[in-house]
This record gives structure tokens, C-alpha cells and sequence, in this order.
């Protein structure tokens, strides 16, 4: 099964997805609505429906419900009025006796119930699972009373990337447990614990935050990575000094030279607002180790005289100045991200240990080399790509692919081989446009006048496209290509109907049948068209596609209309959407009684019905 390329920005769905979210990069989590799993295949993740039990019907409603009957009429239906008035009157007549004994046979059921009760009472001790608390609504102040930091992870049992996290996020609990008594990690099964994912937000799984002493109503976001060592690092960052106190040269010297890469933080007042701002950042890029001097003698050794931030690096320029800006101070999330970019080398090589790097600096372009690593005259070509990096730092991100390594699985998503090597693609990471020189050049002179002629917009995208199958217009369903796509969507005597899909997606999967089945019914009809393509195959200049499974309807006339359709994925809603020409007649709403411990809201499509896609 083709992997999802991480330029694609998509994942495929062990969990079920919200049609309106994107999947930030590099994080493959699991998005969904804070609740249960899914009711049936398509469908979206619904609330979660927490133990409800009906209550009996009081006096009065008995009486509405008799007298409304649907076979006791006339004489039938007044005895029964007649009857139910007389109990109420007379009721408070009857002796004392009866009285006594029926409070007593009241008492014993309460105090009966009032046992049950008690059985169900949750205690609030901490259990543990592989060193993770396992926390619920009963033990959770226990638990935030107790350690000092405690990093919680809000997961659901059916979550895919949940599970996969299981295994890390045990493992660096074991680790700091270890370390220290005051840090622990815990878990909310957010789909069970209704109130706890309510009351922190939950909205995507896993989704981890951090609880610091005590404090209940402000938990911290976690930005690091998801796997054990970035965690352990992430938490051991805020348990313990963030900061080294550099005193002097000697120090100083040799903290620098002792890392490959560090960052120095000089301020002429240490609990200045630059420095509070300093520290916030240090919190953040968990990956680099931070120092700190307010000492006149390292400004001077180190040619300063103003509060600058250092970074220090034993590859590409060596040193990176950021001087604080008297008149603005500085923005710990602006430091946070000039660190993360120039933190990166000037040409990054692309491996599974550098793709979280790549994609966590956010750098909006990526111009991509691909070439055989094995064939030496193709090694040759990174110098001249590298001098053509330094012009764009924090702009455009360069990056060498290995087709003969961890590169190739990205291959397919760029349309290439590895006999395509080398080649150069560029690519905005906004909407995954790819562009492709005329004729390739290697020079750096080249590529640079490239990269920048795509960011002036004066180069088009290069678009994939398949062949057209020989029989793309006999099935029931046509096939549609990139090149084939315009000639049939956009006929103005024909109403198109086009599932736009990817081959690994769960989802589309799901509803091929049903799709092919649409196609089925309407084959014999001259002005509608069912078609589906390939998206991760083909690309088409003005339709972006964002999730799979995505449907446009396409109606006939003049003036290139498209329609999204965000309903039910079964035949007959589709043929009602055909029928009522790409809209779905109104039906009066369904009303039902919210159960109790639920949401009652979920977030619906424009046409009313919440529906799963894998999302890019």
C-alpha cells in the first residue's frame, strides 16, 4: 500500500477525521470530534453518549399519556381519568397504617439504592498502566495535587495514532519516573471521561497537555516531539533550570564548544522582559541547549554591547546574531522560530531522524534535489545547490533526497522514478503546487534565478497527470486524468458528478461500492456523468483538493460552476442530490431528547451531516 508522501501533508485514517480540519506538520495525530468512535462506516466521530437512564413518567404525564391513547377512547378513557383523580384524593385519606407501611417499604428501597450507590462510588486512588496514571474525573485533583508537573495524554481506545504513541509515552514515563518523583505522566481516556475532554477542550487525539502545580485552569499546550526522547526531554526542560549561568570566558568557552549547537542568551538585566522572553523560548526549542550571561566581561569577548541572542553551531556560518530590539523587545514566539530555521543546516539531507525537522520549522517552500547518492558525478551537484541555499535562509528550505534511500518513498507523490535523477522540483507547502524547471539546469546560478522566478509568480505549476485508461469512458463510472478532466467537468451539456480519491484512503474505500453503484443507476442517462480520479495521481491548476474522499458535482450551463457535496456518502442521497440538481431537498429535522453527560452539539457539514475523510 502506497504511504502517504509527508510534502502531501495527509495521513490515513485509523482515526476518523473532521471535514474542516488540516493535519498540522509534522504531527500525524489523529483529529476528531471530541468524542466516541464512528456509529458506522463514513460516518464522523458523534459525542459521546455517557450512561443514561430514563426516568419514570410523573403522575401527570401518565395521565397525558392515557388520555392521548391510541385505542382507549370515550367511556375507557374518562374511567382511567376518573380513576388516577380519585388515587390523588384519596390517597392522603388512607389510614395510618397503610401510610406507615408504605414509607417503610419506601425507606427499605432508598436505603436499598442508597447501597447501590454506594458500590458505584469511584475511588480516587492513582492506578498505573506500564508507569502512566491512568486518571478519570474522581482521582484527577488527587493527581494534580500530587506531582508537581504532570504531563496528560487525552487519547480514544480506537485511535490509531494513539496506540502507536502508547508504547513512547510509557517508556519516557518509566524514564522520568526514574529521574524524579515530582514529574508524571498520566492518561484520559477522553471518550469514557466526558466531563475531563469537555472541560479541557479535547478536539483531536492524542492531544497532550501539561498541568504545573496544581494549576488546574491554565495547562500548557505540549509542542514537542511524539516519541520518548523528545518527551523526556520536553518535561526534564521544565522541571529543572531551562538555563545555564554562564560567568565568565572560561565557562562560557566551554559550554559553546562542548555541543555542536547552543544558544547564548546575553542581557544586561536577567529578569528583564527580554529575558523572561528569553527563557520562554528556551522552554520551547527542547533540542538545543541554552546559556544565559548578564557579565560585562563575555559582551565584551564576545564583541557585544547590546542584549543579543547567539546562536552557536560547529556547521554553516558558525555564529547567528539576533540583537534585541530596543523599541520592541523581543517575542519569545518570534525567537522561537528564527531559532528553529537557522537551527537547521543550510542543505538539509532527508532521513527519517531530519523529517520532523524539515516539517517542524515551518518554513513555507522547499526546493527539493533529488539525486542517487551511490552515483559520485550526481553527488557533485550539492555545492553548487548549496550556494544557491544562502540567498533564501528561513524563506526557502533546500533539501537533498536520496532516491536510492529513505527518499524514495516520496517518489510517487512527485511523479518521479528513480531513474528521474537528478532532478529538481520546488514546492509550496500551503497547497502542495509543485513547479518544475523548463529545462533543467544545475549551476547555482540557475537554480537560484528558478527560485526566484517561482516566488515572483512568473513560473506555472507543474501538474500531474496519468494516460487515460483506453477504456476511461465505457465503465459506469469514467475514469477521469489531469488531462481529460477540464473536457469533461466543465461540458455544458452535462451534469458531472466526480469523486476525487486517494488509493491508501480508508474512507474512500469505504463508499466505492455505493459510488459504483450511483454509476450503475445513472449509466443510461445523457446529461449526467459519475466519474472519480485519482488525486495523489493527478492535479488539476484551479481545484485544490484537501481531504479524501472529496465530491464536486459540476452542474451543466455556462460558467464553470462547482459544487461541493458534504452529505451522507449512500446511493440515495446521491441520487437526490442529482435529482434536485446538486442540492438536497429540505426535510424537516429530527428531534430527539439529548442524553444526559453528552454534548448534545456536534459539528455538521453544511448540508447537515457530519461525515469522515482522511484529510491533507
Amino acid at each position: 500500500m502506497a504511504v502517504p508522501c509527508p510534502w502531501a501533508r495527509s495521513r490515513c485514517g485509523d482515526g476518523r477525521l473532521e471535514n474542516s480540519h488540516l493535519v498540522p506538520l509534522p504531527y500525524r495525530w489523529c483529529w476528531a470530534a471530541s468524542s466516541g468512535g464512528p456509529r458506522a462506516p463514513g460516518d464522523r466521530h458523534h459525542p459521546p453518549q455517557g450512561p443514561y437512564l430514563a426516568p419514570l413518567p410523573s403522575a401527570p404525564a401518565l395521565a397525558v399519556a392515557a388520555g392521548s391513547g391510541g385505542t382507549m377512547r370515550g367511556s375507557g378513557a374518562r374511567l382511567l381519568w376518573l380513576l388516577v383523580l380519585s388515587l390523588a384524593w384519596l390517597g392522603p385519606a388512607w389510614g395510618d397504617s397503610e401510610g406507615l407501611k408504605g414509607q417503610e417499604e419506601d425507606g427499605e428501597v432508598v436505603a436499598e439504592e442508597e447501597e447501590d450507590e454506594d458500590d458505584d462510588v469511584v475511588s480516587d486512588e492513582l492506578e498505573e498502566e506500564d508507569s502512566v496514571l491512568v486518571l478519570h474525573e474522581h482521582n484527577f485533583d488527587r493527581a494534580l495535587s500530587e506531582f508537581r508537573l504532570l504531563l496528560v495524554e487525552f487519547y480514544a481506545p480506537w485511535c490509531g495514532h494513539c496506540q502507536r504513541l502508547a508504547p513512547e509515552f510509557a517508556q519516557a514515563a518509566a524514564m522520568l519516573r526514574n529521574g524524579s518523583e515530582a514529574v508524571r505522566l498520566g492518561k484520559v481516556d477522553a471518550t469514557a471521561q466526558v466531563n475531563l475532554s469537555t472541560e479541557f477542550g479535547i478536539n483531536a487525539y492524542p492531544t497532550l497537555k501539561l498541568f504545573r502545580d496544581g494549576n488546574r485552569t491554565h495547562p500548557l499546550a505540549y509542542t514537542g516531539r511524539m516519541d520518548a526522547e523528545g518527551i523526556v526531554r520536553w518535561m526534564q526542560r521544565r522541571a529543572g533550570p531551562s538555563t545555564t549561568l554562564l560567568q565568565d570566558a572560561d565557562t562560557a568557552a566551554a559550554f559553546i564548544s562542548a555541543q555542536d549547537m547552543v544558544v547564548v542568551g546575553f542581557f544586561k538585566d536577567l529578569q528583564g522582559e527580554a529575558a523572561q522572553a528569553f527563557y520562554e523560548a528556551a522552554g520551547e526549542v527542547v533540542d538545543v541547549a541554552f546559556g544565559v550571561t548578564e557579565a560585562d566581561e563575555l559582551f565584551e569577548v564576545y564583541g557585544l554591547s547590546v542584549d543579543t541572542v547567539c546562536l552557536f553551531k560547529k556547521f554553516d556560518e558558525g555564529r547567528t546574531d539576533f540583537p534585541v530590539d530596543p523599541a520592541q523587545g523581543l517575542n519569545a514566539a518570534e525567537l522561537t522560530r528564527l531559532l528553529r530555521v537557522h537551527s537547521l543546516e543550510l542543505v538539509m539531507e532527508f532521513s527519517n531522524e531530519t523529517s520532523s525537522r524539515i516539517f517542524g520549522a515551518k518554513i513555507p517552500h522547499h526546493m527539493l534535489l533529488f539525486l542517487n547518492k551511490s552515483v559520485e558525478e550526481q553527488l557533485a551537484l550539492r555545492d553548487d545547490f548549496r550556494k544557491a541555499a544562502s540567498s533564501f535562509r528561513g524563506e526557502v528550505l533546500f533539501v537533498v533526497v536520496d532516491v536510492d534511500g529513505y527518499g524514495a518513498t516520496v517518489l510517487p507523490f512527485f511523479g518521479l522514478t528513480p531513474a528521474d535523477a537528478p532532478t529538481l522540483r520546488f514546492i509550496k507547502m500551503e497547497n502542495n503546487r509543485k513547479y518544475q524547471m523548463a529545462e533543467e539546469a544545475f549551476s547555482a546560478t540557475a537554480v537560484r534565478d528558478f527560485v526566484q522566478a517561482v516566488l515572483d509568480g512568473k513560473i506555472k505549476p507543474h501538474l500531474l497527470s496519468e494516460e487515460p485508461p483506453e477504456d476511461w469512458d465505457t465503465r459506469p463510472v469514467k475514469v477521469l486524468v489531469g488531462k481529460t478532466f477540464e473536457q469533461v467537468a466543465f461540458d455544458e451539456t452535462k451534469n458531472v458528478f466526480v469523486k476525487f480519491y486517494a488509493p491508501w484512503c480508508s474512507h474512500c474505500k469505504e463508499m466505492a461500492a455505493a459510488w459504483e453503484e450511483l454509476g450503475e443507476r445513472y449509466k443510461d442517462h445523457e446529461d449526467i456523468v459519475i466519474a472519480e480520479m485519482d488525486a495523489t495521481a493527478n492535479e488539476l491548476e484551479n481545484i485544490t483538493i484537501s481531504g479524501y474522499p472529496t465530491l464536486h458535482y459540476f452542474p451543466a450551463g455556462p460558467g464553470r460552476k462547482m459544487i461541493e457535496y458534504r452529505s451522507t456518502r449512500d446511493v440515495e442521497t446521491f441520487s437526490k442530490f442529482l435529482e434536485n440538481g446538486g442540492t438536497l431537498p429540505e426535510e424537516p429535522p429530527v428531534v430527539t431528547k439529548t442524553p444526559e453527560n453528552s454534548t448534545g452539539t456536534e459539528e455538521l457539514s453544511p448540508s447537515g451531516t457530519a461525515e469522515a475523510r482522511d484529510e491533507l
